[in-house]
């Protein structure tokens, strides 16, 4: 089985999500979007695979706003029609955080700023137990996703939603895969400053997440076998149009 893990960055390590896809076996392969020597100036040309290569496709988080074209360039809209064409086909998609609100987007949903950063480890309301537990999860957001009527909510908080599937995919806006390493990784690539502007210290931060790892671990790896187990077989269903104001909405 393939599994195509599509990092944003060069700063967004694979973490305990990476762990279950290959500890159940899963052939892992990497692409990232955007290289570091374009981490400042994030507009480049991208070139998606076929999704008919991969069993399976993994889109993780991002510094950018799914919405922010002005920064991010086209490759958005490119991604978000890689991941509609992934769906038409029946592969199975994981959408994380950013990655979370592209599947938003691609099935109809919008994505704007938050009312307040969310970030840290949090328990979400769940209303389904069995595939998204109540956690707790790493968030760290500062814009949220709506879903179109006839997608419903599977999860949230009280500043956003944070779970959602059509057919065989799964959108999250929480992290399943952070780890102290992954955090780490975020922090060095700005995501300090960023906590520093909203008044996050950064420690309490890390010392919650040694303490969760374990735990953690253990979530994130039922995760990946309910989304393989269940989501990943579920029938494919007709996707209704992408909104295209996502793409140009102000912040």
């Amino acid at each position: 089985m393939r599994v195509l893990f599509v990092k944003q960055d060069h700063a967004s390590p694979s973490g305990l999500i990476g762990d279950a896809f290959a500890a159940q076996g899963w052939d892992v392969s990497e692409m990232v979007v955007v290289p570091e020597s374009r981490f400042h100036s994030p507009d480049v040309s991208v070139a998606f695979p076929s999704a008919a290569e991969y069993d399976a496709l993994v889109f993780y988080g991002a510094p950018w706003s799914v919405y922010d074209s002005a920064t991010i360039g086209t490759w958005i809209g490119d991604e978000i029609a890689f991941t509609r064409s992934a769906m038409s086909l029946g592969v199975p998609v994981l959408g994380i955080c950013f990655g979370g609100q592209m599947l938003a987007a691609a099935v109809g949903g919008s994505v704007s700023l938050a009312p307040a950063p969310e970030i840290g480890w949090v328990s979400v309301s769940t209303s389904a137990p069995d595939l998204v537990e109540a956690g707790p999860w790493f968030a760290w957001h500062l814009d949220r996703f709506s879903l179109p009527a006839g997608v419903p909510v599977l999860a949230r908080t009280s500043l956003a939603n944070q779970a959602f599937s059509v057919g065989r995919a799964l959108g999250l806006q929480f992290h399943p895969e952070v780890t102290v390493d992954v955090l780490e990784s975020w922090l060095s690539a700005g995501g300090a400053e960023q906590l520093a502007e909203v008044g996050v210290a950064v420690e309490p931060l890390l010392e919650r997440t040694r303490r969760e790892e374990g735990a953690a671990a253990s979530r994130a790896d039922a995760l990946v076998r309910r989304f393989a187990g269940d989501v990943a077989r579920r029938p494919v269903v007709p996707l209704p149009a992408p909104d295209a104001t996502v793409l140009t909405q102000a912040r």
